[in-house]
């Protein structure tokens, strides 16, 4: 299954369980419920995002868009990483309300059964999303993939939560949960938005992967050394910039080979890599 496939399934299931979640957390009174409601209504949202984003990104490159259009992803993800945080401060709002005011829950049993199930399903979905992202490297797939897994934690809290309270009776536990369940949104949307922003403002590719390209440089004996060496990702797109110096009698045509070695060999280990090679000459010592 291709990327656009992976976030219309994400899309598909996300929708499904809005509509069982709220209908149980309307039923049950229970604002940690139809928090989780909420957080997957965002999720949907997210998804939504994904999908249209993916669908730009893998356009070609145009006269507007000469590097293409990979950054798409990269902005999709911080739109989802903000809208996911506004959704964290909307649960702490209605929960906190719901203390002052007074709370109680019923249906206990309903809404226990509805986020197991819930949990299972974005469990399933979220470990195919990931498996595809990693494949793929797709930041836009991985953030959807991140939101459903904290899908699955927030529900199991959620459940235990309800078991506590069929148990002590003590309906305050309700929105008591629905701000922990809250304040978890809130971190994964901060981890998300870093991640989005890291390939936004052109951050250099980790230093491991800086590393290896370094070796694959180093490896051929006709360069006598390098410099300037540029790096950023622009959605799953490693773009690559060095300069390398080679011996000043080197011909055109020798250069020209060996710049197309070098960017083959960095290509074969980073794949759907932009690499841009500039040969200088340099006198060998």
């Amino acid at each position: 299954m291709n990327k656009q496939n992976s976030a219309l399934l994400s899309v598909i299931s996300n929708s499904a369980l809005i509509v069982i979640k709220l209908l149980a957390g309307i039923l049950m009174h229970s604002v940690s419920v139809i928090s989780e409601a909420i957080h997957s209504s965002i999720d949907l949202i997210a998804s939504l995002i994904a999908f249209l984003s993916i669908r730009v990104a893998v356009k070609p490159a145009d006269e507007d868009h000469p590097f293409g259009h990979s950054k798409y992803e990269n902005i999709s993800g911080f739109v989802e990483a903000i809208l996911i945080f506004f959704a964290a401060i909307f649960i702490i709002y209605e929960a906190v309300r719901r203390i002052v005011m007074g709370t109680f829950v019923e249906n206990l049993g309903t809404g226990i059964i509805v986020m197991l199930f819930a949990s299972f399903v974005n469990a399933v979905v979220s470990y195919f999303l990931f498996k595809v992202s990693k494949k793929e490297d797709s930041i836009a797939l991985k953030a959807d993939a991140m939101h459903l897994l904290t899908d699955v934690f927030t529900s199991l809290g959620v459940t235990i939560g309800l078991v506590v309270i069929k148990i002590t009776k003590l309906g305050i536990l309700d929105p008591i949960i629905a701000i922990f369940v809250a304040l978890l949104i809130i971190k994964a949307s901060i981890g998300l938005t870093k991640e989005a922003l890291k390939d936004l403002t052109d951050t250099s590719l980790p230093e491991k992967e800086v590393k290896e390209i370094e070796n694959i440089i180093k490896s051929n004996f006709e360069i006598i050394s390098f410099h300037k060496l540029r790096t950023r990702k622009s959605g799953p797109r490693r773009e690559i910039d060095v300069h390398l110096r080679v011996d000043k009698d080197y011909s055109i045509v020798e250069a020209h080979e060996l710049s197309h070695k070098v960017s083959k060999q960095i290509v074969d280990k980073f794949p759907d890599s932009h690499v841009i090679i500039h040969i200088e000459p340099e006198e060998k010592k």
